[in-house]
């Protein structure tokens, strides 16, 4: 556009098009709230197309979110000097499969891309007429009670923290700080947990390398054949499978709730590797199924801590990258545990815990709980005024005082 005395604002004749912009141009702030091109005499400096007389050109171009708005068109075809992006290409690979962004996107860029494309698609350039398949927003990160932003000079530089505890702990906190759609407190100490995390998982390996190095092919497990011990092992494993894939695709990046599974297993391992004989004596029937259960945790856990899963996985002997290979599918045989703990409050407070058959019903859980001896040492003489049973979680015995 043009700016003309006499006809006001004009466009630019089509045949004129494109204008290019000048390359001489002082970027540096001046502080008067002008484009840099308004220094540029030779771009402002230009006849109207309407009368011919003089006139100047518009120096407030395009925002960026015009340019935001259909980059993602661009990416696959960078340096095409004749056209701004190959339909063949974009109609090939595009729309976007996956958007994420925080709520202040909601508005300028997803209209302004929907727009954009839109109009593209109906002058035949692209074969849709959507820029993005699914849109997931996520929350903001708050530092001292407010928003982190560079505004406000309130970021967190993570390159002292990858220092210290490395990027991996650095990526899985990030990951853990919350629920993904919700805002959440960034605390530094609370590093100090995922770290924790990362050297567990680590000294799974590093305490065992003589079993695991010893064999590196994927070994078969028989679950049928297991005994009690080794089968708590095995189902868990097939429950963290599910528990993480269905966390991070099914419902939704909910890779706070993977990572919490992916805890849980290292420390069901860990039991495993304290309490169970067999491993102890080496048993090979015990070392497969170790090797097994830390294979699928590094497999599961590789997307949110990649360098030490995949530094594990060459020790371990692997020729190709970790991320090579695919995630595991569970066995859907295994994802109910035959028996689960039992918590038995007495007036609220947790007193003992009992394994409990999963199909046991309400009158059974409530005979269990009342006949530990160690909720009988807290009821005492007592009057049982109520037994609350909540099934596969938890009985409550509110009691009064005799």
């Amino acid at each position: 556009m043009v700016h003309c005395r006499k006809c006001g604002v004009v466009p630019v004749r089509e045949e004129d098009l494109p204008v290019l912009l000048p390359e001489n141009v002082d970027f540096h702030p001046r502080g008067d709230g002008k484009s840099p091109l308004a220094t540029v005499p030779g771009f402002v400096e230009t006849i109207c197309p309407a009368c011919g007389g003089p006139a100047e050109r518009d120096t407030d171009t395009m925002d960026t979110f015009v340019d935001s708005s259909w980059y993602f068109l661009r990416y696959l075809s960078p340096r095409d000097s004749a056209r701004p992006f190959d339909s063949s290409l974009v109609n090939a690979w595009l729309p976007v499969d996956q958007y994420v962004g925080g709520i202040e996107h909601a508005i300028l860029h997803l209209m302004y891309s929907r727009f954009v494309v839109k109009f593209l698609h109906d002058e035949g350039l692209v074969s849709f007429d959507e820029p993005f398949r699914n849109l997931f927003t996520q929350g903001m990160i708050h530092r001292n009670g407010a928003k982190m932003s560079k505004s406000k000079g309130n970021v967190v530089n993570p390159v002292p923290l990858i220092d210290t505890y490395g990027a991996d702990t650095v990526r899985i906190y990030t990951l853990f700080i919350g629920p993904p759609e919700k805002d959440a407190e960034w605390n530094d100490r609370a590093m100090e947990g995922a770290y924790r995390f990362v050297n567990r998982v680590w000294r799974l390996y590093a305490h065992h390398r003589e079993i695991l190095e010893a064999q590196n092919t994927e070994e078969s497990i028989d679950p049928e054949g297991l005994d009690q011990d080794h089968l708590k092992l095995y189902r868990a494993v097939q429950v963290t499978i599910e528990r993480v894939t269905g966390d991070i695709f099914a419902r939704g990046f909910q890779f706070n709730t993977a990572i919490s599974a992916l805890m849980e297993l290292t420390n069901e391992m860990y039991l495993f590797v304290e309490q169970n004989e067999a491993f102890k004596r080496r048993d090979a029937g015990s070392v497969r199924l170790f090797r097994e259960a830390l294979r699928n945790l590094l497999l599961l856990l590789a997307p949110i801590a990649p360098h030490l899963c995949e530094e594990i996985w060459e020790r371990m002997g692997h020729g190709t990258t970790i991320f090579a290979r695919k995630l595991p599918k569970a066995d859907t045989r295994f994802l109910k545990a035959e028996t689960y703990t039992l918590v038995v409050q007495v007036n609220g407070k947790i007193r003992s815990r009992i394994e409990a058959e999963k199909d046991a019903t309400k009158e059974k859980l409530s005979e269990l709980a009342l006949a530990d001896d160690k909720v009988q040492k807290f009821i005492g003489s007592g009057k049982i005024a109520k037994v609350i049973v909540i099934p596969g979680s938890l009985v409550n015995i509110v009691v009064k005082p005799a």
